[in-house]
């Protein structure tokens, strides 16, 4: 998956180029061609895929925290 998400932002960084470098082009489109054509929807894209991911990562997690839990103290007896 990361691979595509590399070849997307590769493709869509030289179509900002493009833009950039032509003659009715400018910096301005350049920038929102890479952040509505990128960045904007791969950023979604990945968030949505990597749900599975962070639902089995919070299942791991018994106490919700990401520390240890803390060890069990032994029962005390009375004394008789």
């Amino acid at each position: 998956m990361h691979l595509v998400a590399i070849a997307w932002i590769f493709v869509v960084l030289l179509a900002a180029a493009a833009e950039a470098i032509s003659p009715q082009g400018s910096l301005l489109g350049a920038a929102i061609t890479f952040i509505f054509y990128g960045l904007l929807p791969l950023s979604i894209v990945l968030y949505v895929m990597g749900a599975r991911y962070r639902r089995r990562r919070r299942s791991e997690q018994p106490d919700g925290g990401d520390h240890a839990a803390p060890k069990a103290l032994p029962p005390v007896r009375e004394e008789t």
